[in-house]
């Protein structure tokens, strides 16, 4: 052991140096605020906000009414993404068939079959809301609760508040899929204003998991690990001079980099999984695919990764090019529906769905009219919009909240995004009025100064 570590050793047993929750291990597991219901999250985020019109929100009047004008006092006040698009647009219906499965009787559509197969695993919240209408600010909204950057994402709030299983692994990962990167980039799993070891870290899903993580040629285990010793040597120096924060999470990165050369390699080779279990989340083992990040999510899961995160693009659809209802959206559908339920039934049969919470939506809705493109779309909607969510203390086989026949507003146990955040936490333990960080002299939260657990979710 060097002075630096011998130096920072003493100051840890007399309490002198103290960073919430530990300064020499912060990602190290604590203790929830009240027993957890669950352990982990992944979050399948479908990044443009897909139409929950055309996919769970079934809208028979919508459907006789379409092509009609919307009356006016629904768009009294509103303000949408493209208002020249939107100006004398048309009612639209939807063209897709909806029946009801499981013993609720849930709304799904035919887009989504595989879905509708584990409709009693899943509670489906219809009356979903939000406050930013445009997809940058709005996924920022949904991950850190303001449309401000500079703020912590859930899942580094998570990691701050309860720490990782895992040793070998990040706490909060990220895995991406589809044709572009989710509008606003890393900013939406940032740690804000949180010591940056809660950041996620951003996995490929195949080849290197993290470019250069590999050793160069000619550099032996016995030198990286002596260059690495050293190094850590004159940072615990400079933590105890300075007692910066960010100085033991560079400690924590260099070590956690240096473990994942061989634990990254290990998590991404999916060879040893059955054939059974490939064909059930639909996957091509020699193509990345949002499948793939699926049945990599519960690989990290089960290696005790707190917090993962898919990002799957692109769900918008305005009408325009590659942006189609016709097309583009039942592609998208088809590209995450099979692995979605997948990881659910996979979750379940290996004793995992109960304490690994999933997280299904985008960051809005999509409207009840129609934009004015070459093609058949809809705009950003704010006001009702569907998520789901399973395992991890969720009671499956429901639907939650009800919206106008136009589906239009929340008309019924409105689910604002303060309350998603608040019942997350609540799901993992945590209360969301107490997990916070003291910055610029004032207590910050994941939920600002709002949020009510849905209680109508816990089972």
């Amino acid at each position: 052991m060097g002075l630096g570590s011998l130096a920072l050793a003493s100051l840890l047993n007399d309490g002198t140096l103290h960073a919430a929750p530990s300064p020499a291990d912060p990602l190290a597991p604590q203790k929830p605020h009240f027993p957890p219901r669950a352990k982990n999250v992944i979050y399948l985020f479908m990044a443009g906000g897909p139409s929950q019109l055309d996919l769970f929100d079934y809208k028979p009047k919508l459907v006789e009414l379409n092509g009609q004008e919307i009356p006016k006092s629904y768009l009294e006040g509103k303000r949408f993404a493209f208002m020249n698009s939107s100006h004398g647009v048309k009612l639209l219906g939807t063209r897709r068939k909806f029946t009801q499965h499981g013993k609720a009787g849930a709304w799904v559509s035919d887009l989504l079959p595989h879905t509708a197969g584990i409709a009693d695993d899943i509670s489906i919240v219809t009356s979903c809301s939000t406050e930013l209408f445009n997809h940058a600010p709005a996924k920022l909204f949904m991950n850190t609760g303001s449309g401000q950057f500079g703020r912590p994402s859930m899942g580094a709030w998570v990691t701050y508040g309860l720490g990782s299983e895992s040793r070998d692994l990040p706490g909060f990962v990220v895995l991406q899929s589809g044709p572009r990167g989710p509008r606003g980039g890393a900013v939406n799993w940032a740690s804000g204003f949180l010591p940056t070891t809660y950041q996620g870290v951003s996995l490929r899903g195949q080849g290197e998991a993290i470019l250069d993580l590999s050793s160069p040629s000619g550099i032996t285990a016995e030198k990286q690990r002596s260059t690495i010793d050293a190094v850590r040597d004159l940072n615990l120096a400079h933590l105890v001079e300075t007692g910066d924060p960010e100085i033991q999470t560079r400690i924590n990165a260099y070590e956690m980099a240096y473990r994942m050369q061989s634990s990254a390699p290990e998590l991404i080779d999916i060879s040893g999984e059955s054939k059974a279990t490939l064909d059930l989340y639909g996957v091509d083992p020699k193509q990345a695919s949002f499948a793939r990040n699926c049945l990599l999510a519960r690989r990290l899961v089960e290696r005790g990764t707190r917090f993962v995160q898919l990002y799957h693009t692109n769900w918008d659809s305005h009408g325009g090019s590659g942006e189609t209802l016709e097309k583009d959206f039942p592609q998208r559908c088809a590209e995450i529906d099979q692995a979605c339920a997948g990881l659910i039934r996979d979750l379940k049969s290996r004793g995992l769905l109960k304490d690994t919470l999933v997280i299904w939506g985008g960051e809005f809705g999509r409207t009840p009219m129609g934009e004015n493109r070459e093609f058949t779309g809809r705009n950003h909607h704010i006001d009702a919009f569907t998520m789901w969510f399973a395992g991890g203390g969720v009671k499956g086989g429901q639907s939650i909240g009800t919206t106008d026949e136009l589906g239009f507003n929340a008309v019924e146990d409105r689910a604002h995004v303060h309350d998603l955040h608040a019942t997350v936490l609540h799901l993992l333990g945590l209360d969301h009025t107490k997990l916070t960080f003291r910055f610029q002299g004032r207590d910050f939260r994941l939920t600002d100064v709002h949020g009510n657990v849905i209680r109508k979710m816990l089972a």
